[in-house]
């Protein structure tokens, strides 16, 4: 039996608004935006979020010249501010971007910034177009790319996140990069303060699952170990900066706790003693209070009110972080191992069968694969904002078998090296429920991180190949971060 670590790897919401924007145009990670952005700057009072809307200043012109805008004066280069019915915009104006046009920052943000969220879309009837953002950090002398290139290619206003957590002044640049005459419009371009954001821990609340006997044998698959897994890992997620160690706290999974801290998010753990409910006001960890729920290689079967709890939450708006492993990898001796433990949430719940639209196969696979879902660049776990995904690495994992007449919504990801991309054979996939998202990896090698209690045989996973922009992309792609 395998116990190959893993581990992967916004806010005062200061909205700079002239006047007041209208909902955007339906589309999952915008309505994210409209339905929790506000709640979520009331709630977390301590952020500041610097964001430029568009709804002051005027150019009507490509040539290049600055402009005066709420937030401070930019300079547009072959762009212009729209505000035509063929211009996406959230309100009445946005940028509008052509050829290798830029908009540039002529003045420093002083906090840092923790993230850099945009929307995008395509202009009017024109193709796809790509773009990059850019930092600097001594006053425009000098950019660095951040994050991966973008490609728009909706004619519906898209949130895009970037991972920053840089300290000290800095200012961004977006650049179009493709040089084509398709035009972009780009709107509501937010900067987190690094202060607030990148080592507090104010962001999405993720908490991860220690009810189910996750570091029963020579398993570890918890943020935080200790001498027993609490609510709060310590030391406190407060102090971590960018340049934290992920030995900073103990666990097999603690570089994904570590790695969620640094891009802005609070991580919390559901100790051995805690429940899982939802909408249950006296539990003081319910669901509800939450974001994304982890749970890494449960085994300890989930009870019926569990079940119910789980997918409400996800039918809610929650996201869903499902890790497997092989078929007979009951660690705790009870009967029952993870694949078995899915699979009997997903068609045993009394509610739905196979809500998710996929099964946990009983199979033990060894692989290294790089057959990687095909004809989708735009894919937001594969191609997302911490970077590309080529390969993923299981050591001793299951497989998974897609149903889209149960979901159709369901999506295949990775395959096993050499089979055709169909609906089995997988290694890893997606879906949506009702208005939250699951994701699923069927193996806990690639997160460990190789750290953990004393005595436990453990290995690092998560460093190798693309497995920590496979976890990470998936991790915000589940919060709606992108």
């Amino acid at each position: 039996m395998k116990t190959f670590k893993k581990i992967l790897p916004f806010f005062v919401l200061v909205f700079f608004i002239a006047c007041k924007k209208q909902p955007l145009a339906e589309s999952t990670t915008v309505n994210e935006i409209n339905n929790n952005g506000l709640a979520t700057a009331v709630a977390a009072a301590s952020l500041v979020t610097t964001t430029e809307n568009f709804e002051t200043g005027t150019k009507a012109a490509y040539a290049a010249a600055d402009v005066t805008l709420t937030t401070g004066v930019w300079n547009l280069n072959d762009a212009l501010i729209g505000n035509t019915t063929s211009d996406r915009k959230n309100g009445t104006q946005s940028a509008r971007v052509r050829n290798s046009g830029k908009l540039t920052m002529k003045f420093d943000v002083t906090n840092g910034a923790a993230t850099v969220t945009v929307l995008h879309a395509k202009y009017g009837t024109d193709a796809n177009s790509t773009w990059q953002l850019w930092y600097s950090t001594n006053s425009g002398t000098s950019y660095t790319q951040t994050g991966a290139t973008i490609t728009t290619s909706s004619t519906t206003l898209q949130s895009t996140s970037f991972t920053v957590n840089i300290s000290g002044t800095i200012r961004f640049e977006i650049r179009k990069t493709d040089g084509s005459a398709n035009r972009i419009n780009f709107d509501d371009i937010s900067i987190t303060d690094f202060g607030s954001g990148g080592g507090g821990g104010t962001g999405k609340k993720f908490l991860f699952d220690n009810t189910k006997a996750e570091t029963a044998g020579n398993a570890d698959w918890v943020i935080d170990q200790d001498a027993s897994p609490q609510q709060i890992p310590t030391p406190l997620q407060s102090t971590i900066t960018a340049s934290t160690v992920e030995t900073y706290w103990t666990g097999a999974i603690s570089s994904w706790g570590i790695a969620l801290v640094k891009a802005g998010q609070t991580v919390e753990t559901l100790p051995s003693t805690g429940i899982i409910t939802y909408g249950n006001t006296s539990n003081a960890q319910d669901l509800s209070k939450y974001d994304v729920f982890v749970i890494d290689e449960p085994n300890i079967r989930f009870t019926a009110t569990e079940k119910t709890a789980i997918l409400n939450f996800v039918s809610n708006g929650g996201g869903l972080f499902m890790v497997s492993d092989h078929t007979v990898s009951d660690r705790n001796n009870d009967g029952w191992d993870s694949p078995d433990i899915w699979n009997d949430l997903m068609n045993n719940n009394g509610t739905v069968t196979n809500p998710f639209g996929f099964t946990v196969d009983l199979t033990n696979i060894t692989q290294l694969t790089a057959n990687v879902l095909t004809g989708n660049a735009t894919n937001p776990i594969l191609h997302g904002t911490q970077g590309n995904v080529t390969q993923l690495d299981f050591h001793n994992g299951a497989t998974l078998t897609l149903n889209a007449t149960a979901n159709p919504t369901v999506q295949g990801l990775i395959w096993k090296t050499g089979v055709t991309q169909n609906s089995s054979n997988l290694m890893s996939a997606s879906s949506t429920y009702g208005t939250g998202r699951v994701y699923i990896v069927t193996d806990s090698s690639p997160i460990d991180d190789g750290t953990g209690a004393s005595g436990n045989t453990l290995f690092n996973g998560w460093t190798t190949y693309s497995h920590i922009p496979l976890f990470m992309n998936a991790s915000l792609w589940l919060a709606k971060l992108q």
